[in-house]
């Protein structure tokens, strides 16, 4: 086995995925409309003092992509695992958890990158402005596909079973919480104006060390959930 056969079917199953994205647009954009809707609400809610915009700004935010994240998670092994594509998965020649990592990066383009795109849209509603926009979409970038790789593993582990979205909710979610902090963090930081960069490199390393050790991980909840 060579990397030009590798990259080919990881570039395959990214393209296929993306394809079937497209033919069931309205399951793709439900995360985004999720997120626009409660971020959009929120300053409705509270009322339009900017003092208290600017301070509950960036929680909600990534507390919206969060949950837009979490949303979006049931769809990434379900359909495959329902027609067999899966089984396909594990007989091929290729590492189980690349082809995995190939699944999750065109999850996170369907789902997690039109949330850092809209993000300084967003923020705009709650007064950001100037660097801590700049901060929020870099967070996002970086948090992001760290959501969508954790989000993975506990995908898989709840494959077949009934009533998986609320599982898979309440296995993500704690390990989720120390992204949201490191996310939230680096605005305020920004905002206060003593830098984000420690939560931004914490940002990083967790996204390194997921890319490390998630599709792994993935990749054993699904041999085991397909034995």
């Amino acid at each position: 086995m060579n990397r030009s056969s590798m990259w080919e079917a990881v570039s395959g199953i990214i393209k296929r995925d993306l394809l079937l994205a497209m033919r069931r647009r309205s399951d793709a954009a439900m995360s985004v409309f999720f997120l626009v809707i409660v971020a959009s609400l929120f300053p409705l809610g509270v009322g339009p003092e900017p003092a208290v915009l600017r301070t509950i700004g960036p929680g909600v935010l990534w507390v919206a992509a969060l949950l837009a994240c979490l949303l979006s998670l049931s769809r990434v092994f379900t359909a495959d695992y329902v027609d067999g594509a899966l089984e396909q998965m594990v007989l091929v020649p290729q590492p189980l958890a690349v082809l995995v990592a190939g699944k999750v990066f065109a999850h996170w383009l369907i789902s997690g990158l039109p949330v850092v795109l809209l993000s300084p849209l967003l923020g705009l509603q709650f007064g950001l402005d100037g660097d801590p926009l700049g901060v929020l979409a870099l967070s996002l970038l970086l948090g992001t596909p760290t959501l969508s790789m954790i989000g993975a593993i506990g995908a898989a582990l709840v494959l077949g079973v009934r009533g998986s979205g609320l599982l898979v909710a309440l296995l993500v979610l704690p390990l989720y919480v120390p992204v949201l902090i490191f996310g939230a963090g680096a605005v305020t930081g920004s905002m206060a104006g003593v830098g984000g960069e420690a939560n931004l490199s914490l940002l990083g390393a967790s996204l390194v060390l997921s890319l490390f050790l998630a599709p792994w991980a993935t990749a054993a909840a699904i041999r085991i959930a397909l034995e």
